[in-house]
């Protein structure tokens, strides 16, 4: 089987559509057509459905994208041992964490790291959903919980602490709450729709009330930083991350009594496979080194 055909049929695979995979690989619908047509032929099977949304795989495809997805791990482990064979720390290195820490924290440190080693190619993915690294989706993480895969290496960075705010603008309207009780006449934005092990962040919601019956939010928004700016212009209050409060905030930490907030513990990981690369070395090294001593 052609390895170019095999690289085109596992990209609109994970794509599920000709138009994306397209666009992803820089070539023209008609082009890809016509290799998944001839790659189809050499192996005398479909492999996939084709409907208006774009494509199914079919039970053959299934088989071939579990093999083109070994392949391509094989592939990007033998790249980054060669690389990781040169002197100096060089190639590319993804890193990924959620779209508020990484925005916010991670972010202004990374212009240091990119400094001290020129040759690696940083990439950035924020996102509130976790990427695979089994998968190779990212080579390293920043994770506000504790990982439960055997096959990852975790060391713990911080904790991250959460408080409720509100602006002095809604303050001002709508009084200040000082009990879980009158939680139940202020308006609550949140943070939504949020992920499992983020549910947490909600916690305004629910605390003091059934669970069937939460309180209903004003507003949700999708990131941490929206829902900071959301707060910052009086629509409601909601419970933020300590990092991403300021310290020329205007925002007014609002205190429960005999009440606990959310607390994340943030952990650095990686796969077992990436132990030796010299690029998680120095990018592990240095954001332990930028995360001693940091309370959130």
């Amino acid at each position: 089987m052609d390895w170019d055909k095999l690289r085109i049929f596992h990209e609109v695979a994970r794509a599920g559509s000709f138009s994306r995979a397209a666009e992803n690989l820089g070539l023209t619908q008609s082009t890809l057509s016509r290799h998944i047509a001839a790659l189809e032929q050499d192996l005398k099977t479909p492999l996939f459905h084709r409907h208006a949304r774009g494509v199914v795989l079919t039970e053959a495809g299934e088989m071939l994208f579990r093999a083109t997805h070994e392949m391509e791990h094989q592939l990007a482990t033998a790249r980054t041992r060669l690389m990781d064979a040169r002197e100096k720390p060089s190639g590319p290195l993804r890193i990924t964490t959620t779209v508020g820490l990484g925005t916010i924290w991670l972010t202004p440190r990374l212009a240091e790291f990119i400094r001290l080693y020129p040759d690696i190619q940083t990439s950035l993915l924020l996102y509130d959903e976790e990427l695979d690294l089994s998968r190779r989706e990212a080579d390293i993480a920043i994770r506000l919980r504790q990982p439960v895969q055997p096959d990852l290496i975790q060391r713990k960075l911080f904790t991250v602490h959460y408080h409720i705010y509100a602006a002095p603008t809604y303050i001002q309207e709508h009084g200040f709450p000082r009990s879980v009780e009158e939680l139940d006449n202020h308006r609550i934005i949140s943070f939504g729709p949020a992920p499992g092990y983020l549910a947490a962040l909600n916690w305004l919601q629910y605390v003091g009330r059934p669970q069937e019956r939460p309180r209903e939010p004003v507003m949700t928004v999708n990131n941490v930083y929206g829902l900071t700016r959301a707060t910052e212009t009086g629509i409601g209050i909601a419970a933020l991350p300590d990092y991403i409060i300021g310290p020329d905030t205007r925002l007014v930490q609002i205190d429960l009594k005999g009440v606990a907030m959310p607390q994340f513990d943030t952990y650095l990981v990686y796969p077992e496979e990436l132990r030796n690369s010299k690029r998680i070395k120095v990018f592990r090294d240095f954001i332990v080194s930028e995360a001693r001593g940091w309370k959130f």
